[in-house]
This record gives structure tokens, C-alpha cells and sequence, in this order.
């Protein structure tokens, strides 16, 4: 008897071995650029919709439930349920003089040949899109030369103002409050009960990724060595708003969504960006404070998605209440697949790793794709607690023949199994 794609999910969160559950296009990092997309659907024989850009700096492509279906995908992404309305979006243009939609809230304005995405409330210019490149990126640091010595509560107010966004997903655009939240809670309601995948929340939380928007990578990590109880402070002011926003998020949608993910990148190829003892001192207990709310407060599952190598804190995540963690870069150090299985696999679920996106996606045959899927399935899936993800987002220059190997190779692996 087959499993539903829900169930599937949460069999693989609670370590029940069964068919190894499928995310793409669930959240920000499990996604595929527009212009890899479009080739994609033709490729798939999908001629019906418009591309949908929903995430409109790294220019995600919404994926389509026909999409889904033809992958055998068992995740979807709780913005899904908002900006459902022809009104909520408008016509943009992709690299290439590709025509798409983008949410009609966004502002994004040219000037010459570049695009400039300005904020949604102040106006200021957040991020840039140059003529030629296939995506925005942010841009004006406002504390770039700032000592955190000389006071908190200007960075922290800068950032408590909502003056640092640029263009948040459907489903983060909007105030955090109990009178905004209520009607966009009434939509996730209704999307959970007409869909059998499993919803993903993203709520976000990031924590690091504020302070280098803020300061710059350089001054930040100058920041966090130098001014260590100012930068202590202002970290966990940002967890204490987060907090009280985490709150209204999961009284309006924590019965709808299975998975809470939050997103913030420690790692680089080879390490932390930081020593582990300033992750525990800064960020830790910002975290297990977050977890713990949303463990308190709903039956969902809590993910992480932090790039790079981190196996060093991974049992502090673990310690404080992580119940998977995302995207699994195999390829950086102490990443192994087998090794992480190994140390932490019994406890967390590993949601990725499941193909590579650095050279084996993008550069590989088919028949590499399916031998390198397939063995990264038989290491990660037994005993459950396994979500196969590609490492990273597909970016636009991935054949659209080399994604569709990907996904054949876990529909064999699942052939046969219990519950497929």
C-alpha cells in the first residue's frame, strides 16, 4: 500500500524506513533558477502557465504541480498559499528578454542597463541586478566601517526598521502581527487541506547572515572578535525580536506547515566562519530558544539550512532541539555523507546531500547522475531519517536532461521498497 507524500516526510523525520521522500522547489535552497526551469518544463512536455519568479534575487521559478507530479516531489512550500491572484503579480523580463511575473510588491526599477531592487518601505536600493548576470546582489552595507564599541542600538534599530529587506517570498511580506497575519492564516489553512505533500514554513530567523548584511563578511567578523559583548548583545536583541515574531508565526500557521526552516550559513568549504565556541557563545542560544518555541508550540518538525562545512556544531544544533538539518554540502569537509549517516544519523535527518550540485549535476552524464544518486541513496536512506534534496539550488545553466536523470535515479531506488 502507498504512502502518501506527506506521510512519507514525516516517516522520514521520525526514522521510519520507507520510499526516500523527494523536496524541490520546497524552500529557497532546495530550488531551481527560472531560466534552468523554463528549459526543464519543455523538456518535461509542460507547455501550460507562466513562470512565476517568486524569489526575485536569486530568480527562483515557482514550481508548478504539474512539475511536482511528473518528479514525484512530496514537499511544497507554504508561500504556495499566498499571492494566488492575477493582482499579486506583474510582468518582469528575465535575462535573455524571457517574459515572467514577479510579485507585484517587489520594487524594481532600471536604470541604463542595470536593475536595482529597492526596499519595500524605505525606498533605498538594497541590491543589483548587472546587465549580463543572472541574478541580483545585494549591495550598501550601511555599518561597513562601524565599531560596534561606539553603540548598539543604532545597528540594532537600522535593522529592526524592516530597512534592510529586499524582496521576501510570498508569505514574508507582510508585518508579523496578529491583525496582519490572521487573513494569510486563514489561506494556509485551507492550502494544507487541499494538498497530500508535506508543508514547508519558512520562517527564516537568520541571526549571522543579519550581522554580515549589516557590517560586511570583513567587518563582521572583525565585530564579533573585538567587541564581543556588544556584538553578544546585539545578537540576541535580534533573537528577542525574532522571538516575539516566531510567536505570532506559529500561532497563525503552526498547524498548517509539518516542517518550521530556518536559514542561516555558518560554513565555508573547510570550516566555520568562526570558531565553534563564538557560534555556542552568540548564536546558540538564540537557537535553542527558537527551536524550542516551535516545539512547544506546534507538532512540526524543526530544519536548518546552513551551508558549508559544520559538522564541528552539529551536536550543539542537535542539543538544541534541531530535527534536521539542510542542505548536507557533501562536498566540503567533514560532510561525507557516510560519516555524517554514521555520527549523527540515527538522530537527525538529513534533508540533502542526495546529489551534488557543484560538478556531478550541472557537468555530469545521465549515467554518472543515476550511479552517483543511487549510492548516495544507499548510504543515506536506511533506518530512515533521510530527504533527498540536490545539495544546492539548480542554477540556470544545469541541462534540463541531467535533472530529470536525477529524479528517475531516486524513483529506481524507491522501486519495490515498502510503501512506494
Amino acid at each position: 500500500m502507498s504512502t502518501t507524500s506527506r506521510q512519507r516526510v514525516l516517516d522520514a523525520l521520525n526514522f521510519k524506513e520507507g520510499p526516500v521522500p523527494v523536496d524541490f522547489g520546497g524552500h529557497r535552497s532546495s530550488a531551481i533558477a527560472a531560466l534552468a526551469y523554463i528549459k526543464l518544463k519543455n523538456a518535461l512536455g509542460i507547455s501550460s502557465g507562466d513562470i512565476y519568479v517568486y524569489d526575485v534575487m536569486g530568480q527562483l521559478a515557482i514550481v508548478e504541480p504539474e512539475v511536482l507530479d511528473a518528479l514525484g516531489v512530496d514537499t511544497v512550500e507554504l508561500g504556495r498559499a499566498f499571492c494566488t491572484q492575477p493582482q499579486d503579480w506583474k510582468e518582469w523580463t528575465l535575462p535573455g528578454g524571457i517574459p515572467c511575473k514577479i510579485p507585484a510588491y517587489v520594487d524594481v526599477r532600471k536604470k541604463g542597463d542595470d536593475w536595482f531592487i529597492h526596499n519595500m518601505k524605505s525606498g533605498e536600493v538594497r541590491a543589483i541586478q548587472v546587465n549580463g548576470s543572472l541574478c541580483f546582489e545585494r549591495i550598501q552595507q550601511p555599518f561597513a566601517d562601524y565599531e560596534l564599541d561606539e553603540g548598539v542600538d543604532v545597528v540594532f534599530e537600522k535593522w529592526a526598521s524592516g530597512a534592510m529587506t529586499g524582496t521576501p517570498p510570498p508569505g514574508g511580506h507582510f508585518d508579523m502581527t496578529k491583525e496582519a497575519a490572521a487573513p494569510y492564516a486563514e489561506q494556509a489553512r485551507a492550502f494544507r487541506a487541499q494538498t497530500n505533500r508535506a508543508v514547508i514554513g519558512v520562517f527564516g530567523g537568520s541571526l549571522f547572515e543579519v550581522t554580515h548584511w549589516l557590517f560586511g563578511m570583513e567587518n563582521d567578523l572583525i565585530q564579533m572578535s573585538a567587541c564581543p559583548d556588544e556584538y553578544e548583545q546585539l545578537v540576541h536583541r535580534v533573537g528577542d525580536r525574532y522571538l516575539q515574531e516566531l510567536a505570532v508565526w506559529l500561532d497563525a500557521f503552526g498547524d498548517s506547515v509539518d516542517v518550521v526552516l530556518f536559514v542561516d550559513d555558518f560554513g565555508a568549504q573547510s570550516g566555520l566562519l568562526m570558531a565553534p565556541e563564538m557560534y555556542r557563545r552568540y548564536f546558540l542560544p538564540v537557537h535553542k530558544k527558537m527551536w524550542q518555541l516551535v516545539h512547544e508550540r506546534s507538532a512540526a518538525k524543526v530544519n536548518l539550512h546552513s551551508c558549508g562545512s559544520i559538522d564541528s556544531i552539529i551536536p550543539d544544533l542537535m542539543g538544541a532541539g534541531l530535527d534536521a538539518l539542510n542542505p548536507v554540502q557533501i562536498t566540503c569537509e567533514g560532510m561525507d555523507a557516510a560519516s555524517l549517516k554514521q555520527r549523527f544519523g540515527d538522530k537527525l535527518t538529513l534533508w540533502g546531500g542526495g546529489c551534488d550540485t557543484r560538478d556531478i549535476l550541472p557537468r555530469g552524464t545521465a549515467a554518472q547522475i543515476r550511479e552517483h544518486v543511487l549510492r548516495q541513496c544507499e548510504i543515506l536512506a536506511p533506518r530512515g531519517g533521510f530527504v533527498f534534496q540536490q545539495v544546492q539550488n539548480i542554477m540556470a545553466e544545469v541541462p534540463p536532461q541531467n535533472i530529470i536523470a536525477m529524479f528517475e535515479a531516486v524513483k529506481e531506488f524507491n522501486a519495490g521498497r515498502p510503501g512506494a
